[in-house]
């Protein structure tokens, strides 16, 4: 712990689990830290003598019941309940977090990394992610030692509750996102719910919709989340799709926040494919709150295009959903995400949701008639060229003479008729490298010129 000096990311708490700062003695402070935090936040009014409460809920990587455990401890030691739920979707911890009017929420997960990854989120009251201010309040205290004696006795102490009917009430609410006048009846849909959270939930919610279902990788043994399958290896959904004739595939990422998609051709239906459709849609019904769609800078200009010859706009945020998120908030509007899979439809939810996301694309889908090949043709792609490059440290872009010469360069050919991203992950020890423009041969020898160059200078 003396070695850091940050410990949240672009989305929580992340690394690998058991080595700092995804340890079991760093989640004990970091429960009683937020214990403390939300206790201070609470808007609400409680009964006299009621103490907090907070939803803990996982995804099912081995590593979930160490950090569960650790949790529980340090919650409980600041006089503050827990209510653990056990593996849920990311964004069914934060429905449960509503839903039982708790204080907070917190989730266990890594997302699309592999099970030797954790991690640890927040989600507020209100069920939506943290803002940088109470990031910082959390981190202050846990480094600080501040709260150290504080340690109720006897009967103020915290107790852990299990809530038997988290998955059940998920279910439900996922199911109301879609129109009570259709179904799913004879629609044949794949499903590959990557071994991660969402084993039970997606395949109870498209059954009970009346989908003719075909289910893959549902049978999480604590080290098989991601592995080969899921959101990050798109392949499989394509060939699961094929395979069986299905005419649409649905694939999550671990904690089943994200979704692609996959067309009855086998074809990948990736994020800004969704959101089009989904912008389209809502233009159409005057839905799409300011007809506004809000977007991260790694979505495709093609999409602005889509959105303007509708009568839309697209507005461009940071990546991250909850940067996304926090353009939506401030502007009131309804809809945003990003390229890799995470949408956010805020008339039902408060965070990314994969299946509620599906669900939309979904209803579409029953109410036009259209497959998805040919909903998704609304959206026509600049070519783009991305890398994903580990790097060994992450030293500022401006440090990196040789790599920015390249940009620079290869801003120039492009002669602004494209754009150059280069960032490092907020998750994982990468850096990401986005070029986009009207040549896919000539941002494809840009990117593997800058790539080398990466390489060389921190690969």
């Amino acid at each position: 712990m003396a070695q850091l000096n940050r410990l949240f990311g672009t989305d929580g708490v992340r690394g690998v689990a058991n080595v700092e700062p995804v340890t079991a003695e760093t989640a004990l402070r970091l429960g009683r830290a937020a214990a403390h935090i939300f206790t201070q936040l609470n808007p609400r009014t409680v009964p006299a003598g009621a103490r907090p409460k907070i939803v803990l809920g996982k995804d099912t990587r081995l590593s979930g019941y160490m950090l569960e455990n650790a949790l529980v401890a340090g919650i409980t030691s600041l006089g503050v309940d827990v209510l653990v739920i056990g593996p849920l979707p990311t964004p069914g911890v934060a429905y449960i977090t509503r839903s039982l009017r708790a204080d907070a929420g917190i989730v266990l997960s890594a997302s699309h990394n592999r099970y030797e990854d954790n991690g640890i989120k927040f989600f507020r009251h209100d069920g939506y992610k943290l803002d940088d201010a109470i990031e910082q309040q959390i981190e202050e205290l846990v480094f600080s030692g501040e709260i150290d004696s504080v340690r109720p006795t006897a009967g103020k102490i915290g107790r852990a509750t299990r809530i038997d009917d988290a998955l059940g009430r998920y279910v439900e609410f996922a199911k109301a996102s879609f129109p009570r006048g259709l179904s799913l009846e004879k629609m044949r849909i794949a499903v590959d719910v990557a071994n991660g959270a969402a084993y039970k939930s997606t395949p109870s919610i498209l059954r009970e919709l009346g989908a003719d279902l075909i289910v893959a990788h549902d049978e999480p043994n604590g080290t098989n989340i991601n592995e080969q399958c899921g959101s990050t290896y798109p392949a499989e959904i394509q060939r699961i799709v094929k395979e069986t004739g299905a005419q649409v595939g649905i694939t999550h990422d671990g904690d089943a926040d994200r979704v692609l998609l996959c067309d009855e051709n086998g074809e990948l239906v990736d994020g800004d494919e969704i959101l089009a459709i989904a912008s389209i849609d809502l233009l159409k019904s005057g839905l799409l709150r300011e007809n506004t769609l809000v977007a991260t800078v790694m979505s495709n200009f093609g999409l602005d295009e889509t959105l303007d010859a509708a009568g839309g706009k697209v507005l461009r945020a940071k990546v991250g959903d909850r940067y996304v998120i926090e353009e939506m908030v401030r502007r009131n509007l309804n809809l945003g995400g990003e390229q890799s899979g995470h949408m956010i439809f805020r008339d039902f939810s408060t965070t990314g949701d994969g299946i509620v996301s599906a669900l939309q694309i979904l209803r579409i889908m029953r109410s036009t008639g259209k497959p998805l090949s040919e909903l998704k043709r609304c959206l026509k792609k600049y070519p783009q060229a991305q890398r994903n490059l580990r790097v060994k440290q992450k030293p500022p872009l401006e440090e990196l003479p040789d790599v920015m010469k390249l940009v620079g360069e290869a801003e120039q050919e492009l002669n602004g008729k494209g754009r150059v991203l280069l960032r490092y992950s907020g998750t994982e020890p990468k850096i990401r490298l986005l070029i986009e423009g009207r040549e896919l041969a000539q941002i494809d020898q840009q990117a593997n010129r800058i790539a080398e160059a990466i390489q060389t200078a921190i690969g």
